[in-house]
């Protein structure tokens, strides 16, 4: 009784949940009492039996009719999660009738005892949640006037500066505004190597600043935090349904009046009710409840230490049988960090004035382009005050007041209307600059691909994928190096991002396709492909949002273990529907032939369950 309390008072349980527990141990407290009362009470006086049995049933109306109108709630709504309380109250009822007054009292105790257990499984992996919480301050240290003031975190709004020491966690996502230092970046991305930061880079909630003081300023609020969407993932794990599993809730759908068919007919030729009442209780299908569920939690804690978030059942579904792959070039195959290497001027006087314009539009795009464009000047001295609207696959356009500035591709720029020289596009990566409708250059960047790139390409083809393609907005030579270097059967160059989604369209015709890209130039092939991965996703909606799959890091050894990973997944998922349709059908068979009596019946009725989350466990196993 005192673990049940302890569950009850659980801090982690809304106050619906705790109210229910702490109705489960009054009632059970209730039908313990009774039940030994009724006890005592027919030691001392033999001849009161009517008194005795109104004991019993007071009993047993305590602990029962809650069970009673659960059972009745399920029917009504056709929930079959309920099966366990409908067969048991079958049961219960049965028993009271034929003057069994001990074991329907027995059954529904023994059964609670069972799921107060099952609950304090459960709480812990909520404890776990709870515990994955508290990496996210609770608390902020704000500048205001000059002044350090302590304040909760969840009451920080977008804009306000506060300050990070070393050894202090973030309690929200912002932008470095003063200092430098390492950021542990582990509980968000699985790394263990600490990122160092300074003036404008990202950080994030749940990170912790390891060696230096720093100023930042938030940007995203408690909630709204990377950390959170996390949080919610996991919550959700539960929740994610499998198609393949839809087999279960149609066996469940079946199974009541199966059981009860199969119970009738054990009485009518065996005369042996009990036979038939433990049928009832042995038949619980607790384990099929737990076919999809149990995989599904255990591989997200797993997947969730490398920095792996997943969304829905696609993970299951299409993953693991994925025999196309399709690869975003920048920043996905390619290490994304462009190093200028040539330049060509037309009205530009020096290559500096080519980059402080192209500056002040790029350091409002998180493209890898943008971002080494930005790098290349004194981050203090970019003109911000451009209104920017960034053109997917194409490029920036920049207004203030009367000033114009475009910086893209050499298509994009042409499509303008600006007659731009294409001598240029054999070198590598080129943005073109254009201020005011003169062209003052472009600016010609190399790229590499990731070390791990060609072995990735390897791993993925030794577990399935028949065929492996580069999908990207830069002309052929650019391209070509790449897709040579890696070892990609395929390559697709120029294309704008609605191209890309034509192109996986027309392969899921006849393939099943997983695109893997950065969640923004990707979006739409991201949400089209039968599973779609983003790359370094950590910090961006868009990616989150488009992906079923979402990579907080750019480890591209990710992919073959997350296709692996779900292989695995979905043979234990089918191994868990074996065992416990196997389980089912030997307990009924036990109880039918009078092996198993209720009350044995009420306690292994959980076999299944223990067996399916026993097997589930194996997806934490790296021999398996």
């Amino acid at each position: 009784m005192k673990n049940m309390a302890v569950i009850a008072n659980n801090e982690h349980l809304s106050n619906n949940e705790k109210q229910n527990f702490r109705n489960s141990i009054l009632s059970l407290s209730g039908a313990l009492v009774c039940l030994a009362a009724a006890h005592i009470y027919g030691r001392i006086f033999l001849q009161q039996d009517i008194i005795k049995a109104l004991i019993f049933l007071a009993g047993i109306t305590i602990i029962g009719l809650p069970m009673l109108v659960t059972a009745v709630q399920g029917l009504v709504s056709k929930n079959m999660k309920y099966a366990m309380e409908i067969l048991v109250s079958i049961a219960m009822i049965i028993s009271t009738l034929s003057g069994n007054f001990l074991l329907a009292i027995l059954i529904p105790v023994i059964l609670t005892f069972v799921h107060f257990l099952e609950e304090k499984s459960i709480m812990g992996g909520r404890d776990a949640i709870e515990g994955l919480k508290t990496m996210q301050a609770q608390k902020a240290i704000v500048e205001k006037d000059g002044k350090e003031i302590e304040v909760d975190a969840k009451e920080l709004k977008t804009g306000d500066i506060i300050i990070i020491k070393p050894g202090m966690s973030l309690p929200v996502d912002g932008e470095v505004i003063f200092g430098t230092s390492s950021i542990d970046q582990k509980s968000l991305t699985g790394e263990s190597i600490p990122k160092t930061v300074e003036i404008e880079d990202a950080v994030f909630a749940g990170t912790v600043n390891i060696d230096g003081n720093i100023k930042v300023k938030v940007t995203r609020e408690y909630a709204d935090t990377s950390f959170q969407k996390i949080v919610k993932l996991l919550e959700d794990s539960g929740r994610i349904e499998i198609p393949d599993t839809k087999i279960v809730d149609k066996f469940v759908f079946y199974y009541i009046p199966l059981t009860l068919v199969t119970a009738l007919l054990v009485w009518l030729f065996t005369q042996d009710i009990n036979r038939a009442i433990a049928i009832l209780v042995a038949s619980c299908p607790c384990g099929h409840l737990l076919i999809n569920s149990a995989p599904m939690i255990a591989v997200l804690a797993e997947a969730t230490k490398k920095g792996i978030l997943i969304k829905n059942s696609s993970f299951v579904e299409h993953l693991g049988e994925t025999d196309y792959l399709i690869f975003d070039k920048t920043g996905t195959i390619t290490n994304g960090i462009l190093e200028a290497s040539n330049f060509h001027l037309d009205n530009a006087a020096n290559f500096k004035e080519l980059v402080m314009t192209a500056s002040c539009v790029a350091h409002g795009s998180l493209h890898p382009i943008s971002r080494s464009i930005v790098s290349l000047c004194e981050k203090k001295n970019i003109d911000r005050d451009y209104e920017i609207k960034e053109h997917i696959g194409k490029g920036i356009e920049g207004k203030k007041g009367v000033d114009v500035i475009y910086l893209g591709s050499y298509n994009w720029i042409r499509s303008l209307g600006y007659d731009v020289s294409d001598k240029y596009e054999d070198a590598g990566a080129c943005d073109w600059v254009v201020k005011n409708g003169k062209i003052l250059g472009c600016i010609v960047f190399k790229d590499t691909p990731r070390d791990d790139a060609a072995q990735t390409v390897i791993q993925l083809k030794n577990l399935g994928v028949s065929k492996t393609c580069l999908l990207t907005g830069d002309h052929f030579q650019s391209a070509k190096k790449i897709q040579d270097a890696v070892g990609i059967d395929e390559m697709r160059c120029e294309l704008l991002p609605e191209q890309k989604l034509s192109h996986v369209e027309k392969t899921m015709e006849s393939h099943t396709v997983t695109v893997i890209g950065d969640g923004i130039n990707d979006a739409l092939a991201l949400s089209k492909a039968h599973t779609g991965i983003a790359m370094g996703a950590m910090g961006s909606d868009t990616a989150i949002q488009s992906a079923d799959i979402a990579l907080m890091n750019n480890n591209l050894s990710n992919i073959p273990f997350v296709i692996k990973l779900a292989q695995k997944t979905k043979n234990i998922i089918y191994q868990n529907i074996v065992l416990a349709f196997s389980v089912s059908i030997v307990m009924i068979f036990l109880a039918g032939a009078g092996i198993i009596t209720p009350i044995v019946g009420a306690f292994f009725h959980n076999i299944g369950a223990f067996l399916v989350l026993i097997n589930s466990g194996r997806v934490l196993s790296k021999n398996n």
